[in-house]
């Protein structure tokens, strides 16, 4: 087993001269902040070089100020306040399908999403589990059960690798005591949320089906849409019994709301997936006039 880079590339048939210059070129391109995707591709288990030298190897990501998804907790905050938050609780990582919050549990720990998507979900009397809500990284997640020791409303489900802070109530309420700000936030983020809880059950007593999907798949090109060339993708697997109960109807009823919404050019769907073709005009089909 080959125990240096070097003697890897000269075993390669690599000249010496061009062996410097590629280390030459990597290091520059590392210093520029440039893609490091080779460099992390290749692992050398028992590599003495690599292990010397941590620049080579791919960082984690940690957003910066404009990273953080708009509307999250994270985003609320100034940078000295979001330093002192993530600096609280213990940080953990896990894969899709791990269950962070069990609704009906007696349990008061908070999450910060760092990094990932989740699906908020609640069960219904005839078994079915309905989807309220999606959170990903920057947000916050089981504040109730934090501030008023009540039971779980909900499940909170990773739907990809997902990274997140555990942070007990004790150590949140002496950061909201430490900056208040934050607590103003907090407030402003909890009011959000409460908005558009009402403004779907607004939707569902005023407007048709194909409004309501309209409407739902409008707030989550604004939420947890990417720009992709002259269309807005939603890449989260959202299924369509998901969309269903978000939208308070029957899944036969969004399988023709969505049929109609590709037959006017505003969607494609994919496996768990969709993408907006006109936003605008997808908006209007809402009845959306502005995000108040």
């Amino acid at each position: 087993m080959w125990t240096n880079l070097t003697e890897l590339l000269l075993a390669l048939g690599l000249s010496p001269p061009v062996i410097l210059a590629l280390v030459v070129a990597e290091t520059l391109a590392v210093r520029r902040g440039a893609v490091r995707a080779v460099s992390t591709r290749i692992r050398f288990g028992t590599s003495r070089l690599l292990r010397r030298t941590p620049v080579l190897m791919r960082q984690p990501h940690v957003p910066t100020d404009g990273d953080w998804p708009y509307g999250t907790f994270l985003q609320r905050l100034d940078h000295p306040v979001r330093d002192a938050l993530l600096a609280t609780g213990v940080r953990r990582q896990v894969p899709a399908g791990q269950i962070l919050i069990q609704e009906g549990r007696h349990e008061a720990y908070l999450v910060l999403l760092e990094d990932g998507l989740t699906k908020v979900t609640a069960s219904l009397p005839d078994g079915r589990t309905a989807l309220l809500a999606l959170r990903v990284g920057g947000d916050l997640v089981g504040e109730m059960s934090a501030l008023n020791d009540r039971p779980r409303s909900a499940t909170v489900t990773t739907c990809g690798p997902t990274r997140y802070s555990v942070i007990q109530p004790a150590q949140f309420k002496t950061f909201l005591r430490d900056h208040p700000d934050a607590a103003l936030e907090l407030a402003a983020m909890v009011s959000d949320r409460l908005r558009w809880s009402n403004r779907r059950r607004i939707d569902f007593s005023s407007y048709p089906v194909k409004i309501r999907v309209a409407r739902v798949v409008a707030e989550l090109c604004r939420s947890h849409g990417r720009q992709d060339r002259d269309a807005v993708v939603i890449d989260v697997r959202l299924t369509q019994p998901e969309l269903a109960t978000i939208c308070g109807a029957a899944e036969t009823s969004i399988q023709k709301a969505l049929r109609e919404l590709r037959a006017d050019g505003l969607v494609e769907t994919d496996y768990r997936r969709i993408t907006v073709r006109d936003l605008a005009a997808l908006r209007a089909c809402g009845e959306i006039i502005d995000d108040a």
